[in-house]
């Protein structure tokens, strides 16, 4: 374990005079979260609240002086992957994350870095995780900071000092998981899942007590073997779950069913209910996964469990079957709404699926359901029965045709975290517009090490033609999305150049800020769109903001650092200008007259397309992009295109040695920096196949130049 000692216990005891205790546990952390719209000057959990509205009764930022914020600090992050975390604050101390699940601790007013603890992820972790090596922040509880790693350890470390307290492995080791998700922790429960549906994993969620981190309960959201039990409070529901699965799932060639908690929790402390979203199934293709037919309970679900115990409530299930990746792990909000004339207490989703969700969430009955982007898959949802009506065309895996889609895989929203503003009444989603066509895999087998998705990626693949490019590019879309969850419609839209754009935060100073692919970070007008304020930070930003108060003045915050599963998959259409954006990570505060200036940023090193002149045959070429799209394109991007986290292979030296490339994708010569070896996948003849391929890319994009 490395630890860096910046704040050493002398300078805490120092430090309690000039920052309100600030340093110590503060008291119960439980009333202080119950109280979170008194605590005004913290964002003391994930979504600031339990409710994870993301909204702020902080006021002095406003739509009029919203254009005197400056840079109050920034610190340069050591890790140069997607960043995804919310900082949390706690009485002028910040806790946040990083990529590779590195954990920092900031003054938040001065932004000295107090301390920094890495965990060591390895570097193999990286092929374990389908969508970049994130980490979306930590949890707090009476002076504890918990958060979860790469590798699937549960790690509590001591807020004052940085140093670990109890570490705990929350998964089998033997198996593909991960977590990227942020911790929750109800009456000292601490709740988390873990990812690695794409790669094939059974998914689950899991509590551990935060004082030692023992395991209290684990409930897993899809059936093993049928017969057999798991000994977890999930035993009996899971019986009557497995009616819905078909084939033999459970096996890894089937994928182990899928359906993890990646990342979207929720509570009500009046019914005693905790929410959490359940992922897609595994594999992608139904067929594979489950003969073709059931509804794969509970993947693409909502479930409401008792926190204390485990026990199951009531479910959703907004994808029934999902084949698309249409997963249900995108936030929730809890609000009371007027709905024909009544009171509901309510639970609010605008999953991956492109429709808006309201349910009662006591009951969870379907209240509403229409679409926040533009859908193709299903016109619409039975509000008596809650099941879609799916177009039979988008049904890819039945009869193996190839099926284009709105939304794609990436969802019309994706993690990136809404917000709900209660005195405006609106929802703040970040929408996206991002086709993908689906086909089946008619030679799939499970790979050991890596994505099984059961498609054939092929028929994704852009084609070579630089003007059909750009105007694929054209069609893809972002905006920030203000939705109105009585009237069931939008209010306003404000566009983005991207598809792949930022969380939000909504404040009581009827503004709303977010960031996007350029790199712009800005203040909207919440009642009308208007952009009013936007500040560069030189590089994509994908992360929610939050912002806190100390001694009377207001600050914002926002991680900054592009990444994450978009530009890594997409390559070339997460582009600006052409162009792939930069990774410059930060943490950046604001406040009214602040005046620093970031460093000039300087260019992307300027590589070059590699020439090889030893080009393969048409038949080995095509072989090559097939194995690449098994094996290669969820990092290195489709088409060998990089969107700019991790190196474009084209442009890789390795191309015109055969023997460096092989000692990279047969021996793992990177290994430490997250390329392992996939010798467990593929054959010496296969890797030379795929640097074949690569080669030919970077031939047809001279051949543009």
């Amino acid at each position: 374990m490395k630890f860096i000692a910046i704040a050493m216990l002398w300078v805490s005891a120092i430090g309690l005079a000039g920052c309100g205790d600030s340093r110590n546990a503060q008291g119960d952390t439980r009333a202080r979260l119950l109280a979170a719209q008194t605590q005004s000057d913290n964002w003391l959990t994930h979504g600031r609240d339990y409710s994870e509205t993301r909204h702020s009764p902080l006021t002095q930022v406003t739509a009029e002086n919203v254009g005197e914020l400056g840079i109050a600090w920034y610190h340069d992050l050591d890790t140069s992957r997607g960043q995804e975390a919310t900082p949390l604050i706690v009485d002028g101390i910040m806790y946040t994350t990083s990529a590779w699940s590195k954990v920092q601790s900031f003054d938040a007013v001065t932004g000295e870095l107090l301390w920094q603890y890495d965990p060591e992820v390895p570097g193999e972790a990286a092929a374990n995780a389908c969508c970049d090596v994130v980490n979306r922040g930590v949890a707090y509880w009476n002076g504890k900071v918990v958060f979860g790693t790469l590798d699937g350890r549960l790690i509590a470390l001591d807020g004052n000092t940085g140093e670990p307290v109890w570490t705990t492995m929350t998964v089998d080791p033997d198996f593909p998981y991960t977590i990227t998700g942020a911790p929750r922790i109800i009456d000292g429960h601490v709740i988390i899942g873990n990812g690695g549906a794409e790669m094939g994993v059974r998914g689950y969620v899991s509590a551990y007590k935060v004082e030692t981190g023992e395991k209290v309960w684990r409930f897993y959201t899809v059936p093993g073997e049928p017969g057999k039990v798991d000994g977890e409070v999930s035993d009996a529901v899971l019986a009557e779950a497995t009616e819905t699965w078909n084939g033999d799932w459970w096996q890894a060639e089937h994928g182990y069913g899928g359906g993890t908690v990646w990342d979207s929790m929720a509570y009500d402390p009046e019914l005693d209910l905790l929410y959490v979203g359940v992922g897609n199934g595994s594999t992608w293709n139904q067929s594979i996964r489950s003969e073709g037919e059931g509804d794969n309970l509970f993947v693409a679900s909502m479930l409401a469990l008792r926190p204390s115990t485990g026990e199951y409530v009531w479910h959703f299930q907004h994808t029934p079957g999902d084949q698309w990746d249409y997963t249900s792990t995108q936030h929730m909000i809890l609000a009371d709404l007027v709905i024909e004339g009544a009171m509901r207490p309510v639970i609010m989703q605008a999953p991956k699926n492109g429709f808006f969700f309201v349910l009662d969430r006591e009951t969870g009955e379907l209240l509403s359901a229409d679409p926040y982007t533009p859908v193709t898959w299903a016109t619409g949802y039975d509000l008596e029965t809650g099941r879609p009506q799916i177009n039979p065309a988008a049904m890819y895996s039945q009869d193996n045709s190839v099926w284009a889609s709105m939304p794609g895989a990436f969802g019309g929203h994706n993690w990136q975290p809404m917000a709900f503003n209660p005195d405006t009444g609106l929802v703040y989603i970040p929408e996206q517009q991002i086709g993908f066509a689906y086909k089946g895999d008619e030679n799939y087998e499970a790979n050991a090490i890596g994505i099984n998705l059961g498609l054939d990626l092929s028929v994704a693949d852009l084609p070579d033609d630089p003007a059909v490019q750009a105007a694929v590019r054209q069609t893809v879309k972002g905006n920030l999305v203000a939705w109105d969850p009585v009237k069931r419609e939008q209010v306003w839209s404000a566009p983005h150049v991207s598809g792949w754009n930022g969380g939000v935060l909504s404040t009581a100073g009827n503004l709303v800020f977010q960031g996007d692919s350029t790199g712009m970070f800005s203040a909207y007008d919440a009642a009308s769109g208007e952009r009013l304020w936007s500040h560069d930070l030189q590089t994509g930003i994908i992360a929610a903001p939050v912002t806190w108060a100390r001694d009377g003045v207001q600050y914002v915050t926002v991680v900054a650092g592009w990444g994450g599963a978009y530009p890594m998959l997409m390559g070339g259409l997460s582009w600006n200008d052409g162009a792939p954006v930069a990774n410059r990570s930060r943490v950046i505060t604001f406040k009214l007259g602040g005046d620093r200036a970031l460093p000039n940023a300087e260019p992307m090193l300027a590589r070059d397309l590699v020439a090889v002149t030893d080009m393969a045959d048409a038949a080995t070429i095509k072989a090559g992009q097939m194995l690449y799209n098994r094996n290669c394109i969820a990092c290195h991007g489709g088409g060998a295109v990089s969107g700019g986290t991790v190196p474009d292979l084209r442009m890789s030296p390795s191309l015109t040695d055969a023997r460096v490339w092989h000692a990279i994708v047969m021996e793992g010569a990177l290994t430490g920096n997250g390329m392992v070896a996939f010798d467990k996948n593929i054959d010496r003849e296969e890797s030379e196949a795929i640097r074949h391929f690569v080669a030919d890319r970077a031939r047809i994009a001279l051949a543009a130049q």
